[in-house]
């Protein structure tokens, strides 16, 4: 073991109790129990050295064991994107105790009216990677219309990338027609994030968008079992998905 991965180990009663809202006396009895796994294997003791490779269990539930969470949230439309504010919920507020950490924040924004993946994280620099306009990661909404779609022209014009006032021109994005008559139903894929981009976009061909909802970030999709205003830990492996 090289000295960079031993400073990174830390005792088991630690670093589960800076990962969930079990006191260090809750953690000692459980470890007793075997209610703690290191591995697959019960844990030896409190005073056990753990790093972010080994896999927790703890009563049976996966804890993630890097330094730094990341949390897949289905946002509930009426909730902004935000860390704090004075008088409206934020999806930091929907966060339960246990997976809530000191410098969470969503990376990247949904409109207030809209639900869906939210990525909620303590890690900057990968929230960077992939907000970054040179990344290009996709991201993927199912949304609803109040007119018909004209398919071909409007898929067209989506791969063209269209200009959408105020000197915005977005990029190539794809247009796929669930229900082309009103009230119309389409997925949209996008790899950027301007300001109401896909509400703008259908509106130059005078359409509102009435329900949006994000699927997708990359090639992570929003669990299907989590309801609206639910979260959930995402394992480092299935984070890097994403790429």
């Amino acid at each position: 073991m090289g000295k960079k991965q031993a400073k990174e180990q830390e005792r088991l009663d630690k670093w589960v109790a800076s990962r969930s809202a079990h006191s260090r006396r809750e953690i000692r009895d459980m470890i007793r129990a075997g209610a703690i796994t290191v591995n697959g294997v019960p844990a030896s003791g409190p005073e056990q050295k753990v790093s972010g490779a080994d896999v927790l269990l703890v009563q049976g539930r996966q804890l993630e064991g890097g330094k730094y969470i990341y949390l897949m949230m289905n946002k509930p439309a009426g909730v902004i994107c935000a860390t704090k504010d004075a008088t409206e919920a934020t999806v930091l507020d929907l966060v339960p105790e246990p997976l809530w950490r000191p410098g969470l924040f969503p990376a990247g924004r949904l409109d207030k009216d809209t639900e869906g993946f939210v990525l909620l994280t303590d890690d900057g620099d990968f929230a960077h990677r992939i907000l970054s306009p040179t990344r290009h990661v996709p991201k993927r909404y199912y949304a609803k219309l109040d007119g018909a779609i004209a398919e071909g022209q409007m898929t067209a014009a989506f791969e063209e990338g269209l200009a959408l006032g105020g000197g915005d021109v977005c990029l190539p994005a794809r247009l796929e027609v669930v229900r082309a008559e009103a009230p119309a139903e389409a997925y949209v894929t996008i790899e950027e994030g301007m300001y109401h981009q896909i509400k703008r976009m259908f509106r130059q061909f005078d359409l509102t968008v009435t329900y949006l909802k994000r699927l997708s970030i990359g090639n992570l999709q929003l669990d299907p079992a989590l309801a609206p205003g639910e979260c959930r830990i995402i394992l480092h492996n299935d984070v890097e998905a994403i790429w």
